[in-house]
């Protein structure tokens, strides 16, 4: 029951999200007529899109990738160069070291999901401003609700704020439990910040070995 309860919510929040309206429900079955979103149908949903000013610079939507029935979630916060060239999240030298992180837990990348809050690289790699992360919100949310991870790892200050709906700094934060419709979160700092200070990564690792233990997962 708690599991139906869980979807449904995430059901109304992405359709809340992506403005849908006048829902029909079947009054008989409604686990039946309340389906959850899919990828596939959130990025149909997304197509070419042009909600925010990202779009004119972009080469590619970076939507996401990995396994939609995925137990862990990973959100990042925007693309970067060699991500907006090939259309994947987490391909530069951030995300070889996001790897290296989802391999010291006993996993592949394959057995995750992994995405970002805004699906267009922002000019110089600057910051998501709110607008944008407002524009992308809808198709993040629906992401969340296809894959329905047991645990969502948030990747940095804004991928944090995006879910939480607080401006607490990502260095407080970090490490401490939080929950989006239900499911927890661990915020923990970004990979790419971790290029820039390394010694900063017994941190993280700490912060996933906390999720690690929530999923049952052994090394």
């Amino acid at each position: 029951m708690q599991e139906v309860l869980r979807e449904l919510r995430a059901y109304l929040e992405w359709a809340r999200q992506a403005g849908l309206q006048n829902l029909a429900v079947s009054q008989r079955q409604p686990d039946v007529a309340m389906k959850l979103p899919t990828l596939e149908s959130v990025r149909e949903q997304m197509g070419e899109c042009t909600l925010c000013k990202l779009h004119k610079g972009r080469h590619n939507i970076v939507f996401g990738v990995g396994n939609p029935c995925a137990r862990l979630m990973f959100v990042g916060e925007a693309p970067g160069e060699e991500e907006d060239l090939q259309g994947l999240p987490f391909v530069g030298k951030a995300g070889q070291l996001l790897t290296k992180m989802i391999e010291a837990m006993g996993l592949r990348r394959e057995d995750v999901y992994i995405c970002n809050t805004v699906k267009c690289r922002p000019p110089n790699n600057r910051n998501p401003e709110p607008e944008e992360l407002e524009a992308c919100e809808p198709f993040l949310r629906g992401q969340l609700a296809a894959v329905r991870p047991e645990a969502i790892v948030t990747l940095g200050k804004f991928a944090a704020q995006a879910l939480l709906r607080e401006a607490t700094p990502i260095s407080r934060l970090r490490g401490q439990w939080r929950e989006y419709q239900g499911i927890p979160v661990m915020p923990t700092f970004h990979p790419a910040y971790l290029l820039r200070s390394p010694q900063e990564k017994g941190k993280v690792w700490a912060d996933l070995q906390e999720v690690m233990k929530k999923l049952g997962l052994r090394k």
